[in-house]
């Protein structure tokens, strides 16, 4: 008899229908959707040389970075250095030998984690923030893969956790993909209320797969932070190179002064009418408090931050973010 648990940790847990969305692709992604994006994706690199104007550029150094040599430092020369470093030129112009040390690239391990919870399920402009988060992750997936490192992930909902252990193999990534869409699926209006999984448990679960020397990358609106959180973004980083993708909506920057929201946790119901500006000024500075939170650990944590937008095509901004310019 098959563990549930274990199922659910490994996306195979069967799932319940969701109503029929029409599969209209900025509300549902399905996986056919996400297999499309294949061909897009090799236009992306998540190789540790990036253009300068990229937002990936400058990550920490990480000793799992790909292929041949990686340059580390020059220092001065030390008893039993192999006397092939010495940099000659630094050596001349010192008067004091200098070394200079490589540290060597190999295939690098990558934990894609992606948020599909109920709270990336808006949307106001272009596509639903759960809709971005899963066509920019399925993206990164097929380039890495290409690239030649392994690769696996972490799809999260409301109530479930699939974990995919990174492989070099497209059967690894075809099953990332499938707890994608899976869990987009489960997205719907009619969806019932419940006490979603945490954040916090959900990066317990990275320490635990990726310990150290992984490249891990995280889209989410990161709902519901705290200093806990915090915490674990910051030990996660200390081992691995680790890049966030903050998923939010137009809407939390440019809020409409009219207005009239009808909310509902599928019980109770309310309305919020943004013509109050009390009402509108409270719900502008929740949604911008947040973001700034979190993009402050760019600053405090040192770790870099694509703020992703569910207003813009997936594609086109991963590109602009990391420095590719147009197609």
């Amino acid at each position: 008899m098959f563990d549930k648990a274990a199922l659910i940790r490994t996306g195979l847990a069967p799932q319940s229908p969701a109503p029929d969305k029409s599969l209209d692709p900025r509300v549902s992604v399905d996986l056919a959707h996400l297999r499309k994006l294949e061909p897009r994706a090799k236009t992306l690199s998540f190789l540790p040389r990036q253009p300068a104007n990229s937002a990936l550029n400058g990550r920490h150094a990480s000793r799992m970075r790909g292929r041949g040599l990686n340059f580390e430092e020059l220092r001065d020369y030390l008893p039993n250095d192999d006397i092939r470093a010495i940099d000659w030129k630094v050596t001349a112009r010192t008067g004091k030998p200098h070394v200079r040390v490589f540290t060597e690239e190999r295939d690098r391990p990558t934990l894609i984690v992606v948020d599909q919870r109920m709270s990336m399920f808006f949307g106001s402009v272009l596509n639903m923030k759960s809709v971005t988060a899963a066509e920019c992750a399925a993206l990164a997936a097929f380039r890495i893969l290409d690239q030649g490192d392994r690769v696996g992930g972490i799809v999260f909902g409301d109530e479930t956790i699939a974990e995919i252990r990174p492989q070099r193999s497209r059967r690894a990534l075809d099953r990332f993909l499938a707890s994608l869409a899976a869990a987009n699926a489960q997205l719907h209006a009619e969806a019932p209320n419940v006490t979603p999984v945490s954040l916090d448990d959900v990066l317990t679960a990275v320490a635990r797969i990726a310990p150290r020397n992984h490249l891990i990358l995280i889209f989410s609106d990161f709902d519901v932070i705290s200093e806990t959180t915090r915490k674990r973004i910051r030990g996660i980083s200390q081992h691995n190179d680790l890049v966030l993708g903050l998923v939010s909506d137009p809407m939390a920057d440019d809020m409409p002064p009219d207005l009239r929201l009808a909310i509902s946790d599928g019980r109770l119901q309310a309305e919020i009418d943004t013509g109050d500006q009390t009402v509108q000024r409270s719900l502008r500075d929740m949604a911008k408090g947040r973001l700034a939170d979190v993009l402050d650990w760019k600053r405090s944590l040192g770790v870099p931050i694509l703020p992703l937008s569910a207003g813009e095509d997936s594609l086109s901004q991963m590109r602009r973010l990391m420095g590719l310019g147009p197609r």
